[in-house]
């Protein structure tokens, strides 16, 4: 699945060792711009591979993984000294650094492609897929999302990985099961370092020569519904305004 969320990384560890077993700690900085709010500082202390400990901004204590490390959280929770110079490295080591680290692959990102087109599903399945697919950006992470009539959609939808195309770019397709429905409008919304705002890209049936023909029929047959039942209301409506205006009041004593 792809990333749920944008985001580059700092990191920095800090190694130990003894009697072959190996401690290390890792501070990292998760962010999608300068901002504090998009700021996120986490620090881990792992023990042969497995993680016993966290810290994390978003929560604002430490959280424990393993029976140690649940014992050691209590008793670091307890400390509010060192609570408060946790918090406090969400300015003094992410923000400090973030600067010069944002902006670096900002200036060599690249903008995605996209292109937004149905697919029949090999498995036999009658339900039509919609598959939005992103081409040629960088950095690696991306956002990828569905809107119906500007909703976000968070069901029947699957995702790949992002794939290296091996020439430093990347690409990512999102799949959506949908049933037509007559006046409906399906977006795929990418988000991205490279772009100021999301790119919003919106499907156009009549355009796309991959839709399955069974699929382009239903939307046909049903916005020829809608148009008729238009035409009938005001044809009624006109029949109705001359038949009133034909009328001839007789006043009665």
């Amino acid at each position: 699945m792809a990333s749920s969320f944008l985001c580059l990384s700092l990191l920095f560890i800090s190694l130990s060792t003894a009697d072959g077993f190996m401690n290390y700690a890792v501070d990292r900085c998760v962010f999608n711009s300068s901002e504090p709010k998009d700021i996120q500082y986490i620090y881990s202390m792992y023990y042969n591979m497995m993680e016993v400990v966290r810290f994390d901004s978003n929560v604002g204590k430490y959280v424990g993984y393993t029976d140690f490390g649940v014992k050691q959280a209590e008793n670091w929770n307890k400390d509010q000294g060192q609570l408060a110079a946790r918090r406090a490295q969400k300015d003094t080591y992410c923000q400090h650094n973030i600067g010069n680290h944002y902006s670096n692959p900002l200036s060599k990102s690249a903008k995605p492609y996209v292109k937004l087109h149905s697919s029949t599903p090999p498995s036999g399945n009658h339900q039509a897929m919609l598959v939005c697919s992103v081409y040629d950006f960088f950095p690696k992470y991306i956002k990828v999302s569905w809107l119906r009539d500007g909703k976000d959609v968070s069901s029947d939808v699957t995702f790949t990985e992002e794939m290296a195309d091996g020439d430093w770019y990347y690409q990512t397709h999102s799949h959506l099961e949908y049933t037509p429905r007559s006046g409906e409008k399906i977006s795929c919304k990418v988000e991205h370092a490279s772009l100021e705002k999301p790119l919003i890209t919106d499907w156009d049936p009549s355009s796309d020569s991959s839709m399955p023909e069974s699929e382009r029929n239903k939307l046909a047959i049903g916005a020829s519904g809608l148009i008729l039942g238009l035409i009938l209301s005001l044809a009624g409506f006109i029949y109705y305004k001359r038949k009133a205006r034909g009328r001839i009041l007789v006043p009665t004593n």
